[in-house]
């Protein structure tokens, strides 16, 4: 794709309850959240004054670009515009964050400071409290106070959306000084700061259920594993003459006794000879050929009396015969009239609604996990990816025709989902290669930073004199061969005690024995002491103690191999007190893993469990990844002017911006001007 030319009976639920990836993805009473904001404190902006500035500034963030393929095409002369842009300043790798995951990376970018100061260690925290995991970017959370009438239960106090990332943001600083700011899908900023500029949230937004992104599959014949398809709900249902009738399942209503889920009749009428069927929903009727998409279907949950939470979503028909398959997106939050807080202003969103319609308003939107699961294949996984950056090119367009003044931030998720869902085609040696499909996607991701190249292509036409472009990635890639299980690990030196034989299957909330675990992890790459006032259980004693601890288990690691090939499974372990600064190290799992390229801390270890195995192939397609030792993964800085320093970091970012409009940097930024 080249882009940037101006030359211009009943239905049954087979989805499972225990605990597994999807379970620290539950919804967070987002339906009774909505309905209890306060429309004043959650939506309203301020007016600011506006300073005149000659120049711009246009950042645009494309996530995961990996350093070594660009090197390679800008060689091959793929990749003009970033070679025009490279050689007007500058292209550099850029250092990314410890560990380098995108919330993290993009949370050092947006607060110019590192972790220890605004407080996201991982895509998934803990409360030491309870040991509990939650996603490390927002919360959600219903109405505190509330009057129960029946089986109704009505908020009297304000529900609550919370940003989990801390310190100022660097655009803030600019609005403060009369600078304006359009932050276009800005990711680890849900809901997004309030200040007198635009902005729209991506990475961290939920969809409608309060989740990362919840499909539903409808089918007459569902796989065998479908109580562990991650991500989705799978729905058993039956063709009865013709006519599958069913749910479409929303959000928890918490305004009701119980919180049960909100549901809407689904219907859909097959026809008895053609590959066709006729959806109707809310409404709405839709008709589809097989391999055909919907447009967006807007639809209303019912939750009080004639109030409702609205979502929108696309239905794709799989199959007609001779097995009925009906996908339906995660169910997004209607920007026509958000459930939830997505822009600042609130105004914001409506206007992008009515200039395109419904849009992706889920952070990100590409759906990995129905991919991963092999309800939809490599083509219709791409297809939803089509949407998605077509619809960011078309919303690009919009955004930088009116882009005369100030900051503009613009940022594309693709890359990043390329490199994660395609690494295995181009790749012989990984455990997921497949000789007879790889010729048809081994170049899936070139192709798309050919796309990038038109996006650069746009920028470069657009900037003038002094203005300021920059062309960045959060990190880079590499492959994901191996799965470490960290916990087992730890369960096996003794670190991590258990309640049961110590052998089987099981996670540390079920059955780690506190009073004598010493360690336990939680995320990809965290490793937690079970630290005495700390932890509600906490054994390890602070100072020598839990120093000494840290010590004798990082070395331990370090010298793990893995018996397949010998190879240093771990090539560093960092120190939280060592790596980070600010108030907020205490919090900060006490060691942070840095998988050897190739390597990556299990699925499993990400919540919490143990196997019964160390290390494990990875046959699935996430078959790249960047959540490794971040000197693996640096990412990638293309600048219209040269830099004054040799290795600049993405918390540099932030301050080189306020620099370049002759702002000053807040005490809390510790990044520093690289320009």
């Amino acid at each position: 794709m080249k882009y940037g030319d101006d030359t211009e009976k009943k239905s049954e639920t087979v989805a499972g309850e225990s605990i597994t990836r999807r379970e620290f993805l539950k919804r967070a009473g987002v339906a009774a959240a909505a309905l209890s904001l306060p429309a004043a404190g959650v939506f309203g902006g301020c007016a600011r004054r506006r300073l005149p500035h000659a120049a711009k500034a246009l950042i645009l963030g494309m996530d995961g670009v990996e350093p070594k393929i660009v090197e390679a095409m800008l060689r091959q002369g793929r990749l003009p515009n970033f070679r025009r842009l490279a050689e007007m300043g500058g292209f550099h790798r850029i250092t990314t964050s410890i560990p380098p995951h995108s919330p993290v990376a993009w949370a050092n970018f947006i607060s110019g400071a590192n972790p220890g100061t605004h407080g996201i260690f991982d895509f998934i925290a803990r409360d030491p409290k309870t040991y509990l995991p939650h996603l490390s970017i927002a919360s959600v959370q219903p109405a505190e106070r509330t009057l129960k009438l029946g089986e109704w239960v009505l908020p009297i106090s304000g529900g609550k959306v919370e940003c989990l990332r801390r310190g100022p943001t660097f655009w803030q600083t600019l609005e403060e000084h009369g600078v304006p700011t359009t932050m276009f899908r800005i990711p680890s900023d849900f809901p997004p700061t309030e200040t007198g500029g635009r902005a729209i949230s991506d990475l961290g937004t939920p969809d409608i259920l309060g989740t990362w992104g919840t499909f539903s599959f409808y089918t007459n014949n569902p796989p065998a594993d479908a109580k562990d398809v991650s991500g989705g709900d799978v729905y058993k249902v039956a063709v009865s003459n013709g006519v599958v009738r069913t749910k479409l399942h929303g959000p928890r209503n918490d305004l009701r006794k119980g919180g049960p889920k909100c549901a809407i009749d689904l219907t859909v009428y097959v026809d008895h000879s053609a590959p066709v069927a006729k959806i109707v929903v809310d409404g709405h009727e839709v008709l589809l050929r097989q391999g055909e998409w919907s447009d967006w279907v807007q639809v209303t949950f019912p939750m009080l009396w004639r109030h409702g939470v609205s979502g929108a979503c696309k239905f794709y028909l799989k199959s007609v015969r001779p097995d009925f398959k009906l996908y339906v997106t995660p169910i997004q939050i209607d920007p026509s009239n958000p459930a939830l807080p997505i822009t600042t202003p609130a105004g914001y969103a409506q206007e992008l609604y009515r200039r395109f319609g419904p849009f992706y308003t889920q952070g990100m939107p590409e759906d990995t996990k129905a991919y991963s699961s092999g309800l939809l294949d490599a083509d219709e996984y791409m297809q939803i990816s089509d949407f998605i950056l077509n619809e960011r090119l078309e919303m690009y367009d919009y955004e930088m025709s009116r882009f005369d003044e100030g900051l503009l931030f613009y940022y594309f998720s693709n890359t990043d989902r390329h490199g994660h869902m395609f690494w295995w085609a181009r790749d012989p040696a990984h455990p997921a290669y497949d000789p007879k499909l790889a010729p048809r996607y081994a170049l899936a991701i070139e192709d798309l930073y050919e796309t990038m190249d038109g996006v650069v292509a746009k920028a470069l036409s657009k900037i003038r004199g002094n203005d300021l472009l920059m062309v960045l990635s959060d990190h880079g890639f590499a492959p994901y061969y191996r799965s470490f299980q960290l916990n087992s690990w730890l369960r096996d030196n003794k670190y991590l005690a258990t309640l049961d034989t110590g052998e089987g299957e099981s996670d540390i909330f079920a059955s780690a024995d506190w009073g004598y675990t010493k360690a336990y992890g939680l995320g990809i790459n965290c490793l937690y002491l079970n630290v005495e006032g700390r932890e509600e259980q906490g054994i390890v004693r602070r100072g020598a103690e839990r120093e000494a601890l840290a010590r004798e288990i990082a070395q331990r690691l370090l010298a793990v191999r893995d018996p397949k090939n010998g190879r240093q499974v771990i090539s560093n372990v960092y120190f939280a007190k060592n790596s980070y600064t600010g108030p907020l190290v205490d919090s900060a799992p006490d060691l942070i893993i840095g998988y050897n390229y190739g390597y990556r801390g299990s699925w499993q270890t990400a919540i919490g469990q143990y196997t019964t195995t160390l290390l494990d192939d990875n046959d699935g397609v996430w078959s790249g990844d960047h959540c490794i030792d971040y000197i693996h993964v640096p990412g990638v800085l293309f600048c219209n002017r040269p830099l004054g320093a040799k290795d600049p970091a993405l918390y540099d970012v932030g301050p080189s911006v306020l620099e370049y409009f002759g702002v000053g940097k807040p005490k809390e930024m510790t990044g520093g001007n690289v320009l």
